[in-house]
């Protein structure tokens, strides 16, 4: 078996359907499998799975088990000499599945390898970044990579000045579309699973760097993203994991003093935003509510980096007394 393709789905019936259908019509001549791990779904997407894809091996959890949990129950029973953990609301494009295991088989240093990913009007995702730290956390506060793209400092969490039109090594590759050498795995382990959603790529990749392995891109192949169709179904509870996602992996792999001052720039970045949606609310009464819930979200997550971090995260129980 040359790749084992896992996917988590929560409630995205129909963007899983679309995903399905291309990776079934798009992928030639390697054998490969897909895993569907669904997470406690309520709109009958193990039901069309089952109807429509057959083949496709499904584990339902009856519950939302996080993204890391959900990939490691696929790469537990996965059978490929590689494991692609690829988005439900994805598009294969142009047979990248394969051209990715061939760039991945010339690279045998390559324990993560990520491909060109695209909008729905076929502009470009400016996927793979550098790994969290108080300065990359510092610009990326200040938005100035918007207004310098091109400038390499300004830019550098987010690599901004890159086309994503030639091959490099990278920190990270983003978890949308991540082929994963099982060689690799065996040596450092599973996700952590204590990364609920976001950031659990970026720890996986820290981990695989530090210990000898590369993470690469290639531009051979795209697939489009539609991006966010899980997420935006619990939009506050996700805003508030994406920061504790980021402070979690400053407590695992910075110093002491490095993750004080993180807790503090994320609670000044969360800050800064309450007076402007507050702002909104007041003058656009058509979003007045939705502007509310935004400051009201901002105003706790800045309490809480301040009071008790751990309140950001969504798993509470797996983070429960590791720190």
């Amino acid at each position: 078996m040359d790749v084992s393709i896992i996917i988590v789905n929560r409630n995205t019936r129909n963007f899983l359907r679309d995903c399905l259908s291309s990776v079934f019509n798009q992928t030639q001549g390697i054998e490969f499998e897909v895993i569907v791990i669904d997470n406690g779904s309520s709109d009958r997407s193990v039901q069309m799975v089952e109807a429509e894809f057959p083949q496709v091996l499904i584990i339902a959890n009856a519950e939302n088990r996080g993204f890391a949990a959900a990939n490691n129950q696929g790469i537990a029973v996965a059978k490929g000499r590689y494991v692609l953990l690829l988005n439900s609301d994805t598009i294969i494009l142009d047979d990248v599945i394969k051209k990715t295991v061939l760039f991945a088989d010339a690279h045998r240093q390559a324990a993560v390898v990520g491909c060109r990913v695209l909008n729905t009007d076929k502009t470009l995702q400016q996927t793979c970044f550098m790994f969290p730290s108080v300065l990359n956390m510092l610009l990326a506060a200040t938005y100035l990579y918007k207004l310098f793209p091109r400038n390499r400092f300004f830019g550098r969490e987010r690599i901004t000045w890159w086309n994503r039109s030639s091959v490099s090594e990278v920190d990270v590759a983003t978890g949308c579309f991540m082929l994963v050498r099982r060689q690799a795995i065996e040596k450092i382990g599973l996700m952590d699973k204590r990364f609920f959603v976001y950031g659990e790529e970026t720890d996986w990749c820290y981990r695989f760097k530090k210990n000898g392995w590369k993470i690469m891109f290639t531009p051979d192949g795209e697939i489009i993203h539609y991006g966010g169709q899980t997420t935006r179904q619990m939009a506050r509870k996700f805003r508030l994991q994406l920061h504790g996602s980021e402070l979690l992996f400053m407590k695992l792999h910075r110093s002491k003093l490095e993750f004080v001052l993180a807790c503090f720039l994320t609670a000044s970045f969360l800050f800064l935003r309450v007076p402007y949606w507050f702002a909104v609310a007041i003058l656009h009464k058509p979003e007045r509510n939705k502007s509310m819930e935004t400051a009201g979200t901002y105003l706790i997550g800045g309490l809480y980096c301040l009071t008790n971090w751990k309140k950001l995260l969504m798993n509470k129980e797996a983070i429960a007394g590791r720190f």
